[in-house]
């Protein structure tokens, strides 16, 4: 095993005579120091990005122990006694090669982050939904088939929640119940439809959908009033609710690499829009009051072919409207 004497210089943490930091990311550790379990004053771990192909059980032990960070190694598994850290709050597993975790860590009711992202997980339980603290999720980059409905059961969600890059192609409506939660990042799925209680998300702010295969957005769509990113690039949109204009406080609408033909005269509404994407759609006009949005920074229609190129295109570049043909 590691010693202490092996661990690079200032990895521990000293306040007042007492250790409560281990701090050694990216410093080619393949396992930790025999001695970990006895130092009982840790608070904080940090081992991003070394070569550790397991955790001991005995780091559970820790009773004071709030974040461990451990992403990036080369971990298979997951020692079950880590379900029982009584002071755990942060806890970051993700880049490893973890197929599963064990059951006892959906009892860490504590936690207010988890990072699970890039593994080889199938599967996510039901008990997810006992993590009511949790205030950051990452599942990303996972193997996933399926959102269990009980991910809806995390009242104090608020920060993120990534499910990307799994492969699924539904989420459950419970998603609506997640009304707090500020970013939502859903991309490279095989969605093809959005619960019409993805309205219910009312405190969204980004909203991320691209690389997917949506061919419709549902109406409710329009009741996320604090939106301000809204991303739909490379899905099979051909048209959009007209309650898109209810969005408000939309600043980014990116639509490229979607089979539009037709955009309702309800975007040309969206007084706070910055930046708006058509690149490579379908379109073959455009509705003229997008040449009055007050804020458009940038309109891109690179590779969509109109038939006419409107008159308010001079206007909005005059006033120093980038526009991309």
């Amino acid at each position: 095993m590691t010693e202490l004497a092996q661990l690079p210089d200032g990895a521990l943490r000293v306040v007042d005579g007492t250790v409560t930091a281990l701090v050694a990311p990216r410093a080619g550790l393949i396992e930790l120091p025999a001695s970990i379990g006895e130092m009982t004053s840790l608070r904080h771990i940090d081992l991003d990005g070394n070569a550790l192909t397991r955790l001991p059980a005995d780091i559970a032990a820790l009773p004071l122990l709030n974040t461990l960070l451990v992403y990036g190694n080369r971990l298979t598994d997951i020692p079950t006694a880590l379900g029982h850290a009584p002071a755990l709050r942060h806890l970051s597993l993700g880049g490893n090669r973890l197929a599963s975790v064990p059951d006892t860590l959906w009892r860490l009711k504590g936690l207010h982050s988890l990072n699970l992202a890039e593994n080889e997980l199938t599967e996510i339980p039901r008990t997810i939904g006992d993590l009511v603290e949790l205030r950051m999720l990452d599942l990303g980059h996972n193997r996933l088939r399926h959102v269990p409905e009980t991910i809806g059961d995390l009242p104090n969600l608020t920060d993120y929640l990534y499910l990307s890059d799994n492969g699924f192609t539904s989420v459950p409506a419970s998603l609506g119940r997640l009304n707090r939660l500020d970013y939502l990042n859903l991309t490279d799925n095989r969605l093809t439809t959005l619960p019409q209680a993805i309205g219910e998300m009312t405190a969204l702010r980004e909203l991320r959908l691209y690389n997917n295969r949506l061919a419709t957005l549902p109406d409710t769509i329009g009741r996320l009033s604090r939106l301000r990113e809204l991303h739909l690039m490379n899905n099979q949109l051909t048209a959009l609710p007209g309650a898109i204009g209810e969005l408000n406080q939309l600043r980014h609408l990116d639509l490229r690499n979607n089979p539009l033909r037709e955009l309702p005269e309800a975007v040309g509404g969206l007084a706070h829009l910055v930046h708006l994407d058509l690149r490579a759609s379908h379109l073959r006009e455009l509705p003229d009051n997008l040449g009055a949005l007050p804020r458009l920074e940038k309109l891109d229609l690179r590779w969509t072919k109109l038939e006419r190129l409107p008159d308010w295109i001079t206007t909005l570049r005059h006033r120093g409207c980038a526009v991309l043909l």
